[in-house]
């Protein structure tokens, strides 16, 4: 098997809180477009957090069959309708060895609002009244199974599960399977569905999650007045291509996954590690494995969720990283202020967002940054997107259990 295969973005699909296809989720991102609002999802009457970045209007009998659709989990109908977008939009289908195409998809819980549905009848109705389909509609594999159903990929197919980074290593491990030579393509992404009344009381009562009833005032990532993140949901997927192969079927290529890094804090199952130890090693692996110099004009799609530690750590991770001259002068900014956090398919659009960057020149930006904290004090891109010509994008993922993943992309 060859060694370092160059491994390229030809393909693209998403369902967000800011539109149900990539172009409408990209215009949304760099308009700074606020994807958050009262949830509708569930009554959220007696809950302490009231805000969520739903998917809207998205209709999946458009990709599934009703009695498909009767059979699959939210979270897994969002996977399906993303891998298929860019399936469709890669034209890779039928150019490579079923044997040889890979998925690779992420979630960070799966089908909780199943578990929640099936759960009440248990205890409402009795046990003869559990749906047959309960486990296949609720465990974490199934949107990858279903991908590789539906485009015939006899590869690897499996998800990667690592909480609010499942999307992030979800490329990650897919690039290698390609670079190392056990895949010639790919559909990765991630997927989430967990606006539901149990996940948000959860994160509600660790306190993670904002309490603002103001939607503007909510997800503030960076921000002195920031006190937790506002739950998403929705998908994006990526086909992934070995270079060679896309340039030969003259595919066109969004960019270049580059470089991955991939660790843990090995310190606690939720808080960051103090001195940013897991997080920095993440961002230099990546940076190493795309040849990163100090004459890259750097942007960083920060993990950024708006919850008090998270951003003043990811912010000592970055200068640990970049060293502090070349950190003042990145771009940085967290695009969760527009679309909440995903979890599981966070690190997906966040990829998404550094490959629109990198083909635009053009920075999304950090809303509602108002009131600057002297612990994050690195330029954040506040309120509007900025003009740049970025040669290297960064995309950071931090996720409970202290797994980081950090993607690194750049222009073919």
């Amino acid at each position: 098997m060859s060694e370092n295969r160059r491994v390229v973005v030809t393909g693209l699909g998403a369902v967000t809180p800011l539109g149900n296809d990539t172009e409408k989720t990209w215009e949304g991102l760099k308009n700074g477009r606020n994807g958050i609002a009262p949830i509708t999802l569930f009554d959220t009457q007696g809950f302490k957090a009231v805000l969520g970045a739903e998917v809207k209007g998205f209709d999946p009998r458009e990709y599934l069959e009703v009695n498909e659709v009767l059979r699959t989990d939210r979270y897994a109908q969002f996977a399906v309708a993303a891998a298929q977008q860019a399936a469709a939009e890669s034209g890779v289908g039928g150019t490579v060895d079923p044997e040889r195409f890979a998925v690779i998809f992420g979630s960070g819980i799966g089908g909780i609002g199943t578990f929640e549905n099936e759960y009440r009848k248990l205890l409402e109705k009795g046990p003869r009244r559990v749906s047959p389909l309960f486990v296949p509609m609720m465990i974490g594999n199934m949107a990858a199974g279903l991908i590789a159903i539906r485009h015939d990929c006899r590869g690897s197919a499996m998800p990667a599960v690592t909480a609010c980074a499942s999307g992030s290593n979800a490329i990650g491990e897919a690039m290698r399977l390609i670079r190392h030579g056990y895949a010639d393509a790919a559909i990765t992404g991630g997927a989430e569905a967990a606006i539901c009344p149990s996940a948000v009381a959860g994160f509600t009562n660790m306190q993670a999650l904002s309490t603002s009833q103001d939607p503007d005032g909510a997800s503030l990532p960076f921000d002195k007045r920031r006190g937790g993140f506002v739950i998403g949901e929705g998908a994006v997927a990526l086909v992934l291509e070995e270079y060679r192969h896309a340039k030969a079927r003259g595919a066109k290529i969004y960019g270049e996954v580059c470089g991955y890094g991939s660790t843990c804090d090995a310190h606690h199952i939720t808080a960051p590690h103090p001195q940013a130890r897991g997080g920095a090693q993440a961002m230099m692996d990546a940076m190493r494995e795309a040849g990163y110099t100090g004459e890259d004009t750097v942007y960083i799609n920060a993990h950024g969720t708006g919850t008090p530690m998270n951003d003043a750590v990811e912010t000592a991770a970055i200068k640990k990283a970049l060293g502090e001259e070349q950190a003042k002068r990145a771009f940085v900014s967290s695009t969760k202020s527009m679309t909440g956090h995903m979890l599981g398919a966070a690190g997906a659009l966040e990829a998404l967002a550094c490959l629109f960057a990198l083909e635009e020149g053009l920075i999304p930006p950090t809303i509602n940054l108002c009131e600057p904290d002297e612990a994050c004090d690195l330029n954040y891109v506040p309120q509007t997107a900025v003009r740049a010509d970025i040669t290297l994008a960064l995309s950071n993922s931090l996720g409970f259990g202290g797994h980081n993943a950090c993607l690194a992309f750049r222009k073919v």
